[in-house]
């Protein structure tokens, strides 16, 4: 990015000052809503319209938080969107990982449809997938339980993770492993020492992407879980909103606590972004 604006570029002070601005403008645009969810959440009583346009009330106050915080089972939901979402991207790493080496290093009967019929599954929107799923649910006893959950969430991020995974292996040179067949170790013990180590960044993006998979979904949840005690995030936040009226408030303030733990990973793993959506697209 720096030597994008280097002046070795040749790039006039006009250029670089409207690209600036674009920035900024573009910066402004994402920020603006979550300004305007932060205004209501600060508004006594939740009104959503008002004439005043200043983004900190002159009334403000943090009653709509205490109330989220304190009043209402704001904790319960985060815990159980917690218990979804690691455990969604945990069961993810762990199948898609070995299946993307596999489809990178070996040659089997099946492995182009295989690839193929991964990637067709990205076509479909995941509500198609609700009635067999919910019918298999019902097979497996796992209606209402956070491991039926698991499971749908686990088949609809799993094809994505195994392509990701599987082009950043293309990217890892099979020398690193054919030199630690020579010191003596097995195929398993290169994946797990040598591969697994150098593959941090898609590792890290496969498992923001199953987590994010399952942290803000509702739909599949809302069919799945019928007990209020396993609700998750979104489906508690929902329960804030009655028959004839919805108390904006205390739902925007849980929207925006609720978003604190993904802000918090995103931070986490930023330094593997970039390296981790774009490595693995150099080799197919």
């Amino acid at each position: 990015m720096a030597g994008f604006f280097s002046r070795a570029r040749g790039d006039s002070p006009f250029k670089r000052i409207l690209i600036h601005l674009l920035l900024i403008f573009a910066c402004l645009v994402a920020i603006y809503p979550v300004l305007r969810v932060l205004t209501v959440s600060l508004r006594p009583g939740g009104s959503v319209f008002s004439m005043d346009l200043s983004m900190i009330p002159a009334d403000a106050t943090l009653e709509n938080y205490t109330q989220i915080l304190f009043q209402s089972d704001f904790w319960n939901w985060l815990k159980n969107s917690l218990i979804v979402s690691l455990s969604t991207a945990l069961v993810s790493l762990i199948l898609a990982a070995p299946a993307g080496y596999a489809f990178s290093r070996f040659k089997f009967v099946g492995k182009q449809p295989g690839l193929v019929f991964l990637l067709v599954t990205q076509l479909f929107p995941a509500t198609m997938l609700l009635l067999p799923l919910y019918i298999m649910l019902i097979k497996l006893s796992l209606i209402n339980t956070f491991l039926g959950l698991v499971f749908c969430y686990m088949s609809i991020s799993l094809p994505f993770s195994i392509w990701i995974l599987k082009g950043y292996f293309d990217t890892i040179p099979i020398d690193l492993e054919e030199a630690a067949w020579i010191d003596g170790s097995t195929p398993m013990g290169a994946f797990f020492r040598v591969i697994l180590p150098l593959s941090t960044p898609a590792l890290s993006i496969t498992a923001l992407f199953s987590f994010m998979t399952a942290w803000s979904e509702y739909i599949i949840a809302r069919i799945v879980l019928q007990n209020q005690g396993l609700f998750t995030w979104p489906l508690g936040t929902v329960t804030l909103q009655g028959a004839y009226y919805t108390n904006w408030g205390p739902f925007s303030a849980a929207a925006l606590l609720i978003s604190i733990p993904v802000v918090v990973l995103f931070m986490a793993t930023s330094r593997y972004l970039v390296s981790g959506l774009t490595l693995g697209a150099v080799k197919g």
